[in-house]
């Protein structure tokens, strides 16, 4: 997902268990892969450049806003990180 500036949302994968038939505000993507690197590592936000020191944002946006790939790995502060079309994000 897209905004009219660039940047790419993404909604947090919740399961029907967290309300996941409730209407959800997306996020900017930045601050959701930030988050789930930040609560899978013993890094802290302040520890992690944005994103697009990462990843490039039209190839996250390949996967978030315009479907054109399933998913996208790329390394943040040595770990994997992987996003998918559905907003699910995996640190390894």
């Amino acid at each position: 997902m897209n905004s009219d500036e660039g940047t790419v949302y993404m909604i947090r994968g919740r399961t029907a268990d967290e309300g996941g038939d409730e209407w959800v505000s997306p996020e900017p993507a930045d601050d959701v892969i930030t988050d789930a690197v930040v609560d899978a590592t013993d890094r802290t936000v302040d520890e992690i450049d944005a994103i697009e020191t990462y990843v490039d944002a039209d190839e996250l946006r390949a996967v978030l806003g315009d479907g054109d790939r399933e998913t996208i790995t790329f390394d943040v502060a040595g770990h994997d990180v992987t996003v998918t079309a559905n907003g699910e994000v995996t640190v390894a």
